[in-house]
């Protein structure tokens, strides 16, 4: 039982004691002790009051006497209006600390047999890994960590959209401008050489748009289908995926591409899985330079005429229901959701219907009693309508379905364009962040001693910390700007604050060399600052199950920041290898132990690795 609950139980007793009152413990509210006041938990007494016709003062004076009296874990107390605030015995802090300095393990919790799948990434082959992708793979690879940590077995997957219009854009591109070239003869990166193609289809396609705007038929349409008083530049602008499905030649052109993709054409499928190649090899080298990998990969290309099975079971259990026309529906308006196509009149399937074959195969696959898709937060009506179909269909995992929805990042320049060849490459801004760590270390020179391959480690690892962590602290729902600069500033709530704490840590404990930490028995008791960062410790493992259950990597983040911020301010205000004692040298020694091994745990858990030099 942990002090919280023990604390809880104490006060359960206590009322029955003093008041011939029976609580259960959904009434007692303990919470940890805000840092303006004295006392490490903090027993709300407002709610007691139903209970017991005194004031909140009176109520806290007397329960707070019976706990001290009764509570070996109580050591005194102190009630602040209607909040009792109760300071915990130094020897529990000393008790736990011997517990834990020494367990590598500590927060993770032993393994519950229960199966999570966590989709993320998911990108499409027509273009390079960018940063949208960065935040939704760190996310992702957080959460997944998350849930081992907390106890779950977990299955990482991605779906890959390897098919439809916006990947003959590039085939046709690169058919037309590309005079064979590859990434060997190029010396350009496969899914960069392939989204180049994509930018260029862009390019010759507003060519040929401007210049159809500017001839006679375009002229003519613009009579005949513009809006009373729409001048031109405005109907050219909402004009242009008609004009591509129905006037552009090049349009055309990737539409046959595409239908000669989906008739399984030999020289079109040899095209297009070349180019895939490329791009996945590609897509490889980010993922190993993020460090992310994958359990197992779906394919569009294979699961786009899943769902149909489902479509008819629907039918037949009056879930969905079909037209006139003979497409199928279903009418969510019930749950505010409106009217959704399933299949259309030809039979064929649209996104949503795809996505109800993916996951019905992917729990033929694991059996996972969760499934995490981590998806921008412009897909929350999509995923809203997924749940509640597979709700409505009685699916054994519909109620473990969870969107992990993140706002979009932004750039300090703007926003995102990925066909005008305006996105922030992710390789570029990872070698960015690691030049701009390399320019840090070098001014400070920590890292001279290092031959040129350790320090070309040691500031990768810091150029990763500093990207990983200012993505990850926020909030995934909210929407984020990311600024490089900021990104890899050496102090404040970034990822290399935090590895410096660690750094120092084990800069200390190597100059320890193995001490004699016995004496530490001695040490009785605890400064202010030292219990605060025992407290702190105790907090972990609480953490990780909260953060799996929040789907919240920031919590993590936070956490890990505010360790170390603490054990920052302790290793200035205390000696350590120097302490006024030897008692008080090994138990400092020892805090410094826990504390190294949490802040390697907790960076790891964000994907972030701690260098044992900077």
């Amino acid at each position: 039982m942990n002090i919280v609950d023990s604390l809880v139980q104490a006060a359960i007793q206590g009322a029955k004691q003093l008041y011939d009152i029976k609580l259960d413990p959904s009434e007692v509210t303990m919470n940890v002790t805000r840092k303006e006041f004295v006392g490490d938990y903090t027993l709300v007494v407002f709610p007691l009051t139903k209970h017991v016709k005194k004031n909140p003062e009176a109520l806290g004076q007397e329960l707070g006497e019976y706990l001290k009296a009764n509570t070996p874990e109580v050591k005194d107390f102190n009630v602040v209006k209607g909040f009792l605030n109760l300071v915990v015995e130094d020897q529990y802090w000393l008790d736990f600390l011997n517990s834990i300095y020494q367990n590598p393990d500590f927060g993770r919790q032993p393994r519950n047999g229960r199966k999570v799948m966590v989709e993320f990434c998911s990108p499409n082959t027509n273009k390079p890994l960018h940063l949208g992708h960065i935040r939704n793979m760190l996310l992702g690879w957080a959460t997944y960590k998350i849930y081992d940590a907390a106890g779950f077995d977990v299955v990482r997957v991605q779906i890959i959209n390897d098919r439809g219009v916006a990947i003959c854009k590039s085939m046709w591109a690169w058919q037309n401008y590309g005079q064979g070239t590859t990434p060997e003869s190029s010396k350009i990166k496969g899914d960069h050489l392939v989204g180049d193609y994509y930018v260029a289809f862009e390019r010759h396609f507003q060519e040929e748009y401007k210049n159809w705007q500017d001839s006679s038929a375009g002229q003519v349409v613009f009579a005949e289908k513009k809006k009373e008083g729409q001048d031109e530049a405005t109907f050219f602008k909402s004009f242009k995926d008609l004009y591509f499905n129905e006037y552009s030649k090049i349009g055309a052109e990737v539409r046959a591409m595409l239908l000669r993709w989906e008739a399984n054409d030999p020289a079109t499928i040899s095209l297009w899985k070349q180019m895939n190649r490329w791009v996945y090899a590609g897509f490889e080298e980010t993922y190993d330079k993020l460090g992310v990998a994958f359990d197992k990969l779906y394919y569009e290309s294979n699961t786009y005429l899943l769902g149909k099975d489902i479509a008819e079971q629907g039918l037949a259990d009056s879930v969905f229901y079909k037209q006139e026309d003979g497409s199928v529906w279903i009418d969510l308006e019930d749950a505010k959701l409106d009217k959704k196509i399933i299949l259309r009149r030809d039979g064929t399937s649209v996104y949503m219907t795809q996505d109800l074959g993916t996951a019905e195969l992917r729990y033929q696959d694991f059996a996972c009693e969760k499934m995490i898709y981590v998806v921008a937060d412009e897909q929350n009506y999509h995923f809203q309508v997924l749940f509640e179909i597979m709700k409505r269909l009685k699916r054994p995992y519909a109620e473990g379905l969870f969107h992990l929805s993140y706002g979009m990042v932004d750039l300090t320049t703007g926003k995102m364009k990925s066909r005008e060849g305006t996105v922030v490459d992710a390789d570029d801004l990872v070698a960015e962040v690691i030049e701009e760590a390399s320019k840090n270390s070098h001014e400070r020179g920590t890292l001279a001693e290092l031959t040129a391959a350790e320090q070309a480690e040691v500031v990768r690892k810091i150029g990763l910390a500093a990207l990983k962590f200012f993505i990850i602290k926020v909030h995934p729902k909210k929407r984020m700007t990311f600024n490089p600069e900021e990104s890899v500033d050496m102090q404040g709530q970034t990822g290399p604050y935090v590895q410096n704490a660690y750094v120092r840590c084990s800069s200390m404990l190597s100059k320890a060399g193995n001490p004699d930490l016995s004496p530490a028995a001695q040490y009785t008791a605890l400064e202010t600052q030292e219990k605060d960062l025992i407290s702190q410790l105790y907090q972990y493992p609480e953490l990780i199950v909260q953060a799996a259950k929040e789907h919240d990597p920031s919590m993590i983040a936070s956490y890990s920041y505010e360790l170390a911020k603490n054990f920052h301010r302790f290793w200035h205000d205390f000696r350590i290898l120097q302490a006024e004692s030897e008692a008080a040298k090994a138990f400092r020694i020892k805090l410094s132990m826990a504390v190294r091994q949490v802040l390697r745990s907790s960076l790891d858990l964000l994907g972030i690795e701690a260098p044992e030099k900077m």
